[in-house]
């Protein structure tokens, strides 16, 4: 063996030194709670499932029944509830959650608790059991189950005693028991009101902290089914995102305060984005119809969400850190309608075309700084959440730099944390470099499970993601660059009082086509250059014509009735013309609780319209109204009374059909506000055709 030179005898043990530091394994960081426990960390892989509403509010055409519907009423005539887990598999759903009971108290399996169910009805000559044909469809398919139920029941005579959640518990534990593995159990968190109650018909409202006694009903689920998520306002599991739109927000913590907020959640603008020091891992759900109702009406078959609407909620929702759990109201067929079918798949082939090549699979990755070989930047490509890069201790500030070699164009970036270890990242920031030249293009503040950045069409080199602070140091799984072919938006259509019909493009140099007889617009047909004289009941369709690529946007419909120039309020303020001003960004405040219009002339009445306040800080919603009209303004007929169920949570128009009665004059009162302040009118309108 050579002999060692004085200079070799000292450079060789320190560049062992140095190459056994470097092939040292490193030791993971440490979690910062709170973390996500097994079950958790099963749910937020799935990120995409979907709702199955179907029950007796199907058949009630209602949103929420009032418990004195009928079993007999309960009759699909073509149920297939394998077309519900195909439509849901080829949309790349992970799962379905159907409404075992809504607040009607109607149940779709046959209890042994109740003849309130579907053992009652004709369907299937009374032997059918509606969840056991769901949870083997989904199975087949192989989707996980989840199991929708509302503590609320407007049908049983003891909701309200002690002996009703005897009821419930009887009733979960047959849905927990006896249909396999349930990945998730859905609480409702309406509770309370009016409502039939074995025939008392009158208002019964329970303390939500207490009554239901959440603890013991929580420990019966977790003994028979330890696997499956809770939802509820608030938890214990995962909790609701705070609104019905499908939309997360900008800032979402997977952390809540659970223990301070849980079943009341009395503040869901301050909550709902969860809590950078909260104690419990509660992460959101957000939930979303893919029509304005969530249960099936045949008026709304034209209002099915567009693609840009469905693209929207996706990155909002899925994008920001949440999961997206979408609806199907399914028809009085028993079958999930042709065009929310169409809409859905439009959607999941938009979200393939757009994640379709990774960029960042091409680049290299460097860091400012990483933990050691088991963490470093080149693993944030690998298509592996399980694998991260990491910095030392206490270093939270780093970046991480993508060159991808030459040119390329870019509108989307993914990011992931590794959750598992705690949500840290409280701040971050990307640039990009071209020819040598640095420029911020985008920043954030948190990132969570997943993080998707939309930017406009962007060049570069070069990108660099800056985390600039958190709550400890950066964990990141997974970094994707992506360029999203353009989605046209179909056109925004309006009309004034007076009648003229505007149609506007969301973007120049478009072209828009349209139709006034109920046929679908197409390219060639009647171009839109100049505002429309609408002036009876029409149904407008229109799209917008890219001519650079011969593409067209979805169809935008909307149904127009009589104009409103010759409508006059009856006394009230100046401002009442708000209520009916066809732009529902204004709204009227009535201090009497009531609408009085004349409408100018005799019309037969089919139905009205209602839509609330849509101001940031909404108020006096009607949750309860009555009708009345007449021909003279003298003489009053009741026409009909009922409720706005869920106009809280989902603020969209109501529309209330009739059977016709000629009317000149029509008055809207507030029987109840959701708030208990002045009724608040933000447009109102009638159904003559």
């Amino acid at each position: 063996m050579a002999k060692l030179t004085p200079m070799k005898k000292y450079i060789w043990p320190l560049l062992a030194l140095s190459l056994s530091f470097c092939d040292e394994k490193a030791l993971p960081p440490e979690a910062i709670l709170p973390v996500p426990n097994e079950r958790q960390i099963a749910w937020q892989e799935m990120e995409f499932y979907g709702f199955i509403h179907f029950n007796m509010n199907t058949f009630s055409d209602r949103e929420w029944g009032f418990g004195d519907e009928k079993p007999e009423q309960f009759n699909p005539t073509d149920l297939d509830a394998r077309q519900w887990a195909r439509i849901a598999k080829e949309a790349g759903m992970k799962g379905l959650i159907i409404t075992a009971k809504h607040h009607d108290g109607f149940v779709l399996w046959p209890s042994a608790y109740t003849e309130h169910s579907v053992k009652n009805s004709p369907w299937r000559d009374g032997k059918g059991d509606l969840i056991r044909e769901f949870v083997d469809a989904c199975r087949e398919y192989g989707l996980k189950v989840g199991i929708y139920y509302s503590p609320w029941d407007r049908n049983h005579p003891d909701y309200g005693k002690p002996e009703y959640i005897t009821y419930m518990r009887n009733q979960l534990t047959e849905l927990l028991s006896n249909y396999g593995e349930i990945f998730e159990v859905w609480f409702d968190g309406a509770n309370g009101g009016t409502g039939w109650y074995g025939g008392a018909n009158e208002e019964r409202k329970v303390d939500k902290f207490t009554y239901y006694d959440w603890p013991t009903t929580h420990e019966l689920v977790r003994r028979l089914q330890p696997n499956a998520m809770m939802f509820s306002d608030a938890g214990p599991d995962v909790r609701w995102v705070g609104n019905e739109h499908g939309f997360a927000y900008e800032t979402t913590w997977s952390n809540l305060m659970r223990d301070s907020v849980y079943a009341g959640m009395p503040d869901f603008d301050k909550w709902a984005r969860g809590q950078e020091n909260g104690t419990h891992w509660v992460p959101a759900e957000a939930d979303v119809s893919i029509r304005p109702g969530w249960y099936y009406h045949a008026y709304e078959d034209h209002k099915v969400r567009s693609l840009p609407e469905l693209m929207e909620i996706y990155y909002k929702s899925i994008g920001q850190n949440s999961s997206l759990l979408i609806n199907f109201p399914v028809d009085t067929r028993g079958l999930i309608h042709e065009k929310d079918e169409a809409a859905i798949m439009e959607m999941a082939a938009k979200i393939k075309e757009d994640f379709a090549n990774n960029l960042a699979k091409g680049a290299s990755f460097s860091a400012s700084a990483d933990r050691g070989k088991d963490y470093r930047a080149y693993l944030l490509s690998d298509g592996d959440f399980n694998t991260y890069w990491t910095t030392p201790d206490g270093q939270v500030e780093a970046s991480v730099e993508l060159d991808f070699g030459k040119a390329v164009t870019f509108n989307r970036i993914l990011i992931q944390e590794f959750v598992n270890l705690g949500q840290r990242v409280k701040a971050f920031s990307v640039e990009k470099q071209l020819n040598g030249n640095w420029e911020k293009i985008a920043d954030g503040t948190t990132i969570g499970y997943k993080r998707i950045l939309r930017i406009p069409d962007t060049e570069a080199e070069k990108i660099r993601i800056n985390f600039l602070d958190g709550k400890g140091i950066p964990v990141i799984s997974e970094i994707g660059v992506y360029n999203a072919p353009p989605l046209l938006f179909p056109p925004k259509i309006s009309r004034t009082p007076e009648g003229k019909v505007n149609i506007q493009a969301a973007e120049e140099g478009l072209q828009i086509f349209y139709t006034l007889d109920g046929s679908t617009p197409q390219p060639d047909g009647n171009l839109f250059s100049a505002e429309l004289a609408v002036t009876q009941p029409t149904t407008v369709k229109a799209l917008v014509f890219d001519p650079k690529t011969a593409k067209s946007s979805a169809v935008k419909q909307v149904d127009f009735d009589l104009p409103k120039v010759f409508w006059k309020a009856v006394g009230a303020t100046e401002d009442v013309q708000k209520a009916f001003d066809e732009n529902p960004g204004t709204f009227w405040t009535s201090k009497t609780n009531e609408l009085v219009v004349d409408l100018g002339q005799s019309v037969n009445l089919k139905g009205f319209t209602y839509t609330p306040m849509q101001s940031r800080y909404p108020s006096g919603f009607i949750a309860e109204y009555s009708l009345e009209v007449s021909e003279d303004g003298e003489v009053w007929k009741k026409a009909t009374r009922g409720e706005f169920s869920n106009i809280q949570n989902s603020p969209i128009e109501q529309s209330v059909v009739l059977d016709p009665v000629p009317a000149r004059w029509i008055r809207l009162k507030a029987l109840r506000t959701t708030d208990g302040n002045a009724a608040t009118f933000g447009e109102f309108g009638v159904v003559t055709k």
